[in-house]
């Protein structure tokens, strides 16, 4: 390996788009370039290989294809379902449950739906991440119309008990949303099985293209939303405006090749993570948060005592890893994650957020550890 290759361990921000997913992708900017919504032989190529798609993406998640709606990512779709579900059933209540560590894109649009008037149970968490189900039933009440909580924590690898929240949840006639974004592609996800009424995801988090997202609405059970915007009746009306083709041939080849690959890399993940955080924590002081937890096989947090955290990934030039979210990364704060779990300001800003991915080796991590031992040598600072 080259001294000067830099090492990439963000996976969890963005992948790489897969080099198959490119091929599928390209006649569509150039060949065949129709508009889906054309009412002649380019439009109707066009529609057939969005429809394609929807059924590669409908078969990673369980769900009829009939009931994904594609978007931008997984924050419009958040944005759209937030908004959309609550302002239509308004008249049912105005209480919403969620978690305060959920991702940025869910917690400041259920923000600016406080403003409207709404009222939001944020549900705190154990030193590891937990929610406490009790708390969630105990939060239920007759203005409860929602509840919020994603599948799997984008900073910790966290995987909440979404099956017995929706269990909760329907048990007292509530619909449940779940972020879904950062457990598609990594483990098995099965919405119907799961008993999700509504989610959210995005291609580029399982080396599609950057772009292009998903909506899900459980027809089962009659989820439906407020329309939002408008300027057509593309995706039902739901998201209006000219689909991105290309994108979202991307999105269900991307979704396809993890299907058929979903086990094999599982393993793969799992052996580098073990490895991973053995390895660190030979470090001194250094705590694996969520560690012996059902977390994703691919994402490790890692906290260092008595460290500047304000220097460390400075230090780390050599490779990617983040803070954090990537929504907040650019921002020298402490996690909101981190903080929610007890963790203190100046430990959670020495926290490394590290996760892996398909072109990942043993080597790379190795490598990866050792500049973070380096790193943290250096900055270690005298406790008086």
């Amino acid at each position: 390996m080259s001294a000067t290759r830099k090492i990439y361990l963000d996976y969890n921000a963005t992948t790489p788009v897969d080099p198959r997913v490119v091929e599928a992708m390209l006649p569509y900017f150039t060949e065949h370039f129709g508009n889906a919504s054309s009412d002649h032989s380019f439009g109707w190529y066009a529609k057939d290989a969005v429809e394609t798609a929807r059924e590669q993406v409908a078969k990673l998640v369980s769900c009829r294809p009939t009931e994904l709606t594609f978007t931008s990512g997984a924050t419009e779709a958040a944005n759209l379902a937030l908004f959309g579900f609550c302002k239509k059933n308004r008249s049912k209540g105005n209480h919403i449950i969620s978690c305060k560590t959920e991702h940025k894109a869910v917690l400041d649009t259920l923000e600016a739906l406080e403003s409207d008037g709404f009222e939001v149970t944020y549900l705190d968490v154990d030193g590891q991440g937990n929610i406490d189900l009790n708390e969630l039933e105990a939060a239920i009440k007759s203005s409860t119309i929602l509840v919020c909580m994603m599948l799997a924590n984008n900073e910790t690898g966290l995987i909440h008990p979404i099956k017995t929240t929706t269990e909760i949840a329907h048990a007292n006639n509530v619909p449940v949303m779940s972020d879904i974004t950062q457990a598609v592609g990594k483990v098995p996800v099965d919405v119907q099985d799961l008993g999700i009424d509504i989610a959210v995801f995005s291609s580029h988090k399982l080396y599609g293209p950057k772009g292009i997202g998903a909506l899900y609405l459980n027809k089962n059970n009659s989820i439906s939303i407020d329309k939002h915007l408008f300027g057509g009746d593309h995706e039902k009306g739901v998201r209006p405006g000219t689909l991105n083709v290309p994108g979202i041939v991307g999105f269900g080849e991307a979704c396809s090749i993890a299907q058929n690959n979903l086990e094999e890399n599982r393993q793969k993940l799992v052996a580098l993570q073990n490895q991973l955080e053995q390895e660190l924590l030979t470090i001194g002081e250094a705590t694996i948060n969520c560690q012996n937890e059902n977390c994703l096989p691919n994402t490790t947090n890692v906290s260092f005592n008595g460290v500047d955290g304000t220097k460390l990934l400075r230090y780390l030039n050599t490779m990617a890893v983040s803070r954090g979210s990537a929504c907040t990364a650019n921002q020298v704060n402490p996690s909101h994650v981190l903080k929610a779990m007890g963790v203190e300001d100046d430990i959670a800003l020495a926290s490394l957020r590290i996760s892996t991915g398909r072109d990942t080796s043993s080597e790379d991590i190795e490598k990866a550890v050792s500049e973070i031992k380096k790193a943290i040598n250096q900055l270690k600072t005298t406790v008086v």
